[in-house]
């Protein structure tokens, strides 16, 4: 069976969804998301989800996956788009595997093994409850004492992922990093792995100007819909980029003003910490995201159109 995968990667809001849908109509692709809150159904509109027109026909998998109240973790990721991936190759078209998680795209192509683990909601529970009272600074100065690997995958405010860290360290005795060895470093298919770059100014315009087209089409109505429907604004996933800030303003707390601020600043560095992950993996073929030629590029580094 063929094993071909294109990967196309990069910061938020570098254009990696419509390179990914133009390049997989000449190619005879279907596209895989790689986004961690894009699998979340009723959350379309902060996640940039594409559009039925913006999709031009092209399947896309690993789109609206779960309920904004349901777990979604990364190892039930790697299962389902590995999954996705084998059955795309087994229909003789080319699995193009699109999105900014540096985590869930290192989950499929490399060999990370995510040890299943106890659970301790007492526990949890214990840890959440010190890092509202303390901090999450205290347990992420904590974990990097025990884990300094996971620490380094971790912003510091990370508060959900820094006490899940903590709870299987404590659980098990072993750091939660310690299920991230790569049993080697061959890729486990045949790779071209492409990332979309581009200068910082003219993409942190592109992150302003994406926001407040997001404010207009109605951001803040998808927010209170969601809990009007009932989802708690302590979900994980309510915590996304984008939905704590619009949550805040739905509070009461900031105006909108200050929201609409906060979304591009947290975003600018959202993005800066994405590009700081893809830079460090030497296998990526950077291309720029405002290039004219970047779908003819993308496909001559694929190997042509057959």
């Amino acid at each position: 069976m063929d094993n071909k995968l294109l990967v196309i990667a990069g910061p938020t809001a570098t254009g990696k969804t419509a390179l990914a849908v133009d390049v997989a109509e000449l190619i005879g692709g279907e596209v895989v998301s790689a986004d961690s809150m894009q699998v979340y159904r009723g959350m379309n509109i902060g996640t940039a989800k594409p559009t039925l027109e913006e999709k031009r026909g092209i399947p896309h998998h690993l789109i609206d996956v779960v309920a904004p109240d349901q777990e979604y973790s990364v190892a039930v990721y790697q299962k389902q788009a590995r999954e996705c991936i084998s059955q795309i190759q087994t229909r003789g078209k080319i699995p193009v595997l699109t999105g900014g998680t540096g985590l869930y795209i290192r989950s499929v192509i490399d060999d990370y093994d995510f040890t299943e683990v106890l659970r301790d909601d007492e526990l949890r529970a214990g840890l959440l409850e010190e890092a509202e009272k303390n901090g999450s600074a205290v347990l992420f100065r904590r974990l990097t004492e025990i884990d300094s690997k996971a620490a380094e995958r971790l912003h510091p405010k990370d508060t959900r992922r820094i006490v899940r860290a903590l709870e299987v360290y404590y659980l098990t005795g072993k750091p939660i990093s310690a299920s991230w060895r790569l049993e080697n470093k061959e890729p486990l298919y045949d790779l071209v792995f492409l990332g979309l770059s581009m200068d910082r100014q003219d993409l942190y315009r592109r992150i302003e100007d994406r926001t407040d087209s997001m404010i207009i089409a109605g951001f803040v109505e998808e927010v209170q819909g969601l809990l009007d429907n009932g989802y708690s604004a302590d979900l994980s996933s309510m915590q996304g980029l984008g939905y704590k800030e619009i949550l805040a303003y739905l509070s009461g707390t900031v105006s909108m003003e200050e929201t609409v601020a906060l979304i591009k600043r947290n975003t600018r560095r959202f993005a800066k910490r994405q590009l700081t992950w893809f830079r460090r993996d030497q296998r990526i073929i950077w291309l720029s995201a405002v290039s004219p030629a970047a779908v003819q590029e993308a496909i001559a580094f694929w190997g042509g159109v057959e």
